[in-house]
């Protein structure tokens, strides 16, 4: 399914609208996240960064033990409504 496509169809929205608010959308959760804000759609789920210790792991080729460095990462928890639509 194409997002923008659905949203559009969905909304009554041209194209080029549906684009604005989808981008709009997402490039509000990015700045959020980059601030390490919480973002929680109610009833669809919350977005969250968490932070990986650094590390180390092999190089699965050469059997190599190498030091994995620490990094942040986003996490989506979803919510109970979500949950229940897709079982």
């Amino acid at each position: 399914m194409e997002l923008i496509a659905a949203v559009a169809e969905e909304t009554d929205l041209s194209r080029a609208k549906a684009t604005e608010v989808v981008e709009s959308v997402f490039g509000t959760i990015e700045r959020a996240l980059k601030g390490k804000d919480d973002v929680r759609l109610v009833g669809f789920g919350t977005f969250a960064t968490a932070e990986r210790k650094a590390g180390t792991g092999r190089n699965p080729r050469t059997g190599e033990t190498m030091e994995i460095a620490a990094s942040t990462t986003v996490r989506f928890k979803p919510g109970k409504s979500l949950k229940d639509a897709v079982q």
